[in-house]
């Protein structure tokens, strides 16, 4: 009885011990940007548009939210999720959130 509990006592201590040695990924980091749609580039996964600061910018479009790259066009206003790694490098726009125009709002 006392060999069990010892050899109990060691897998824990041994799970603990490799827990600590790899611990859970940092969550993602994201940002939001919002502006207005320049041009769309569905084959080269890319989308150009200004931001509020008239700042033009061309930014890579990841898989998750290439379904949404299909749907915008030019002169839209949108809101782009921006994922970065754990260093805060930009990776590319991971949601594309279309903003609701007056007329849609109205309904």
């Amino acid at each position: 009885m006392r060999n069990l509990t010892l050899f109990v006592c060691a897998v824990f201590a041994a799970g603990l011990i490799l827990a600590q040695v790899h611990p859970v990924s940092a969550a993602i980091k994201t940002h939001d940007l919002t502006g207005t749609v320049v041009s769309v580039e569905i084959e080269a996964k890319k989308i150009t548009f200004k931001d509020d600061s008239d700042t033009s910018l061309t930014l890579p479009v990841l898989d998750k939210a290439m379904e949404s790259l299909k749907t915008v066009k030019a002169e839209d206003k949108v809101t782009l999720t921006c994922q970065d790694n754990e260093q805060g490098d930009h990776e590319g726009v991971s949601a594309i959130m279309v903003a609701k125009t007056t007329e849609e709002s109205a309904k």
